[in-house]
């Protein structure tokens, strides 16, 4: 039996031009016909190519969950709200600098200078804000470039088109810094290797950041410009509920922003994603909730509970107990995230066995259901 192959013809039909695309960049930078382009991916040219990796890497075509958690842990996917975890914990930097910066604990870029430090890795795939405030991807190849990206900036950005605009030479040992979406982007290039570079084996440490939703780049930033002077702007800022506010913190002051007026923003593929907590990460990091200043840790793989317990021991971060209230909430979320997409994602096919790119067994998706 011959199986059918896909390339950029159905990653147009299938993802593109059903608001399914999440910019993650898996399938721009090594294709000639698609670019990220004011936010969305273009294509620029038909595809002659009957089969391509750029359907292949799509976070948005089919995941087999359990081949891709057996890929990255050694076992099937996990029932559990926060999927597979070694270890929660709440972390922040001891370094006075790299707080200053940060948009919480600083653990991120903590972790990444350590690792730079140590060898462990030569490069970082980050994201950054550019002066006019539209997030940017990068390569930061060293602790004062890695500074660069402290912050955040809730707008998507195809971080992976970078990745593959690297050398085919390239032989850096890369960490990457990315959303859900992006992480399973990643992890799906790390399962079945890239054609147009040796391997992805030098992509030694993926870090997750725990996300609800993404803004639409360029839509966002014009809503910016209407309502902000964005030169004076330092930074945004989501706080926790019960805020319901969008913070911008300026150079004369905080403006704050309903809510739900950014949230008319949201990318419309975050609806139908499942993980608000980056499950296939070495490390997936965010706020805690309730306590400024640091961070919730989620340790899932040997090499990140290795990173952390490094950062530890030299005093770089400080950790401690997460309390267990926070954790609570955090698995709430996290599972009342998969309610909501599985429903959407039912509602928009009409039918529970057909869940869009989803591979996920019958009996987990009634569990995430009920």
């Amino acid at each position: 039996m011959v199986t059918k192959v896909k390339g950029c013809k159905e990653l147009v039909s299938e993802v593109i031009d059903k608001d399914l695309c999440c910019l993650c960049g898996a399938c721009a930078g090594s294709c000639p016909y698609l670019v990220s382009y004011r936010g969305r991916i273009v294509q620029l040219d038909n595809c002659t190519l009957s089969d391509g990796q750029c359907y292949q890497y799509c976070p948005r075509t089919f995941v087999d969950i359990d081949a891709i958690s057996q890929h990255v842990f050694g076992e099937p996917y996990s029932e559990d709200e926060l999927g597979t975890v070694k270890e929660v914990l709440m972390a922040r930097s001891m370094d006075a600098a790299i707080k200053e910066k940060a948009q919480y604990g600083g653990t991120v870029t903590t972790l990444l200078s350590l690792a730079m430090e140590e060898g462990l890795i030569d490069s970082a795939i980050l994201t950054r804000t550019t002066a006019d405030k539209t997030p940017e991807a990068f390569l930061a190849r060293n602790t004062q470039e890695v500074l660069q990206s402290a912050g955040s900036n809730y707008m998507a950005c195809p971080i992976l088109e970078t990745y593959n605009r690297l050398p085919e030479d390239n032989s850096d040992k890369l960490a990457i810094v990315a959303v859900p979406c992006q992480v399973m982007a990643a992890t799906k290039m790390k399962r079945e290797q890239p054609q147009h570079r040796s391997s992805t084996d030098n992509i030694k440490l993926v870090i997750g950041l725990f996300c609800t939703w993404a803004l639409a780049p360029d839509s966002f930033h014009r809503f910016l410009k209407d309502n902000l002077n964005l030169p004076s702007v330092i930074k945004f800022d989501i706080p926790p509920p019960p805020a319901n506010r969008f913070d911008v913190y300026t150079h004369s002051g905080k403006v704050s922003l309903p809510l739900e007026e950014v949230r008319e923003f949201t990318m419309p593929t975050c609806a139908y994603c499942l993980d608000m907590t980056s499950e296939f990460a070495d490390i997936s990091v965010g706020s805690v909730e309730g306590i400024e200043g640091w961070n919730t840790v989620i340790i899932r793989t040997d090499n990140g509970a290795k990173l952390v317990e490094m950062a530890e021991k030299q005093g770089k971060l400080e950790t401690g107990t997460l309390p267990a209230e926070s954790l609570a909430h955090l698995k709430e979320a996290a599972l009342n995230k998969k309610k909501r997409s599985l429903g959407e994602i039912v509602n928009k096919t009409g039918n529970k066995k057909d869940l869009l790119y989803l591979g996920l067994s019958p009996a987990l998706v009634d569990r995430f259901l009920s």
